[in-house]
């Protein structure tokens, strides 16, 4: 095998199929990328065995053939060499080593065999449809931080996704027991019937890396035990979390009538700012309202106190309620509009949180006592 490829392209490449490839592996075959030249591309492959991913990239390819090669020592090689440099990657058989000279750098890295590099099997997978590439990535971003990691309950660490009941829209849903987050689109053609699957933690993380460099359409298969991301020149296929999400719209309040509308960035950095004396384990910030203010608090036996009042739309009785400010913070990162609205029942009841201007957003949120 012998191919040239520009520093830029290489790069950008294995800076995708690395982050697949877990820093610390009992097996050995599986901290290396496999590397295959063809007649006029080159194609790289790395999995963890529930995560696998391919992409190709143009090459001048003077010999044809496949190597193994350690992916992120590789990585961290092409990432220090001058912009604008060529590659040239060569396998040397008879040494086992892959060898890779640019300019007046020559590196010899140590190659496994390759029939030891393990294969995904290209399953059927029945349920096929097209997202645009800025709907799959808001659909990512406005979950993925409520997905939970406790891995005792496993059913939890990745993000749900399905049909709605009538077939018109694809949701995605995350929860970690203290927090919950839906959002939904309407269904893109093919994705009327897509029954209920979760994708795990890692690949939501995967396929956002991924999202970040693309703005093209977004090919998604999914089977009863594997979705694939195909887009542009990358594939990424993903094992299912084999495990019944719980049925989340059960915990989703349907009669929190007292109603808190605030200026989404001005809550934010009030919360953020009381939140520093409360304590690390607690993070707690008790919300104080009555008529058209709000106060927030928080309280450390060590550090002191805080309060901060902001002005708020609330017409209901008075209330107070403690959260944790951390997730009352993400949750509110995440409006777009200018105002965040707090659905409230009372002081132990989960709350429910809205974007006005954005009906496809929905969070849920649970109350700690302060």
């Amino acid at each position: 095998m012998k191919l040239t490829i520009e520093r830029a392209a290489l790069l950008s490449t294995l800076g995708h199929v690395q982050s697949v490839v877990e820093r610390r592996n009992t097996i050995p075959i599986l901290s290396h990328v496999q590397i295959e030249a063809g007649s006029d591309a080159v194609r790289f492959r790395a999995t963890d065995l529930e995560l696998a991913i391919v992409e190709e990239n143009d090459a001048r390819v003077d010999t044809p053939g496949t190597a193994t090669a350690p992916a992120h020592t590789l990585y961290d090689i092409v990432r220090k060499l001058p912009d604008g440099a060529d590659v040239e990657l060569s396998l040397d058989q008879e040494r086992r080593r892959l060898v890779l000279q640019s300019g007046r750098s020559r590196f010899a890295l140590a190659c496994l065999p390759n029939e030891d590099f393990p294969t995904f099997e290209d399953d059927e997978l029945p349920h096929s449809f097209h997202m645009a590439a800025e709907e799959l990535r808001t659909l990512v971003e406005r979950t993925r931080f409520a997905i939970s990691t406790e891995e005792t309950r496993y059913y939890l660490n990745g993000v749900y996704m399905h049909a709605s009941d009538d077939g018109k829209k694809l949701r995605a849903v995350a929860t970690d027991g203290h927090r919950l987050a839906r959002f939904e689109i309407d269904a893109p053609a093919g994705a009327e019937a897509l029954p209920g699957v979760i994708v795990p933690r890692k690949a939501i993380a995967e396929i956002h890396r991924l999202l970040g460099d693309t703005d093209k359409d977004v090919a998604i298969s999914v089977s009863e035990t594997k979705i694939r991301f195909a887009l542009g020149r990358s594939v990424l296929t993903s094992k299912l979390i084999d495990g019944s999400f719980p049925d989340y719209e059960r915990v989703i309040p349907s009669n929190n009538e007292r109603r808190l509308e605030v200026d989404a960035k001005i809550f934010t950095s009030a919360v953020d700012r009381v939140s520093t004396i409360s304590t690390e384990k607690s993070r707690a910030v008790k919300l104080s309202m009555d008529s058209e203010r709000l106060v927030l608090s928080a309280n450390s036996p060590d550090a002191g106190s805080a309060s901060e009042e902001i002005a708020v739309s609330y017409d209901a009785p008075a209330m107070e309620i403690g959260f944790n400010s951390r997730y009352l913070m993400e949750i509110a990162s995440q409006i777009d509009g200018e105002s965040a609205l707090f659905e409230l029942s009372d002081a132990a009841a989960p709350t429910i949180i809205r974007d006005p201007q954005d009906a496809s957003a929905l969070y849920v949120l649970m109350p700690m006592r302060v």
